[in-house]
């Protein structure tokens, strides 16, 4: 029987990348973001070329019931979720005291609150079937802290501690929970962040497809952290050994020279 996977922030960027692999795989898909007209287009695609069945469902996960009305409108369509990707994210850079606190708390809201809700509700489904797949996508940030994505660090920080959590309190249900970080990836994200990185993501050798197919095969294979490339792999080791102050004053310098 085919499985099926939903996932969220799926028009663009590392999502719609994982939803690509899933597809030529012959994984249904249940497609989520804020575009309907793009997530209609990017269905319609997939249903041609890969012959498979995609569902569209429009949500604002940033909003405080948006997480509970997704998962009730999945059960109202009678869809079965295999593999759940919590990918849906965005950035804001600037000074600490220049960013836009309404703008954090709906980042908060996205990266946190709905992270939470969504693997609580849907692993619970998939322990009462015996097993699952979560990816929790979120970024080499976890590791550090970033003064000029204060924020946006802090929420990838939770992603990457739940992740590991809940991955391990699963354990005997079947239900496996996988962490994506994958470091600076040139996508819509930057600008969305309002922060293209040009003088960090020029060296960049990672791409969201890499990326993506790095998570995909990390969670088919239930491994609890997948750290796509190996510069990457290697700065989250080195933030360990440095002192935090350290580590914090330089990940604020090389930001303010991006």
């Amino acid at each position: 029987m085919s499985k099926t996977a939903l996932i969220t922030g799926a028009s663009s960027g590392i999502g719609l990348e994982l939803a690509q692999l899933m597809a030529r795989d012959g994984v249904s898909l249940v497609l989520v973001a804020r575009s309907e007209d793009k997530l209609n287009e990017i269905a319609q695609g997939f249903r041609s070329l890969y012959k498979v069945d995609v569902a569209v469902i429009v949500s604002d996960l940033s909003q405080a019931n948006a997480p509970f009305e997704l998962h009730a409108e999945v059960k109202r369509r009678g869809l079965v979720v295999d593999y759940l990707v919590n990918n849906a994210g965005f950035g804001i850079y600037d000074r600490f005291l220049a960013t836009d606190l309404s703008r954090e708390l709906e980042m908060i809201q996205l990266h946190v609150a709905a992270t939470t809700a969504l693997t609580k509700l849907f692993a619970d489904d998939m322990a009462k079937r015996g097993g699952g797949r979560i990816m929790n996508v979120a970024s080499t940030a976890a590791f550090q802290p970033g003064p000029w994505m204060a924020v946006y660090y802090a929420t990838k920080a939770y992603m990457l501690s739940y992740s590991e959590a809940a991955n391990q309190a699963l354990k005997g249900t079947g239900v496996t929970v996988t962490c994506l970080c994958p470091g600076p990836t040139p996508t819509n994200f930057q600008v969305r962040a309002k922060n293209r990185k040009r003088g960090v993501l020029r060296h960049v050798k990672t791409t969201a497809s890499f990326v993506a197919r790095e998570g995909y095969l990390g969670m088919l294979s239930r491994k609890p952290l997948v750290i796509p490339g190996v510069l990457n792999k290697l700065g989250t080791v080195a933030v360990r050994f440095l002192p935090r102050r350290l580590v914090t004053y330089l990940s604020g310098k090389a930001a303010e020279k991006s």
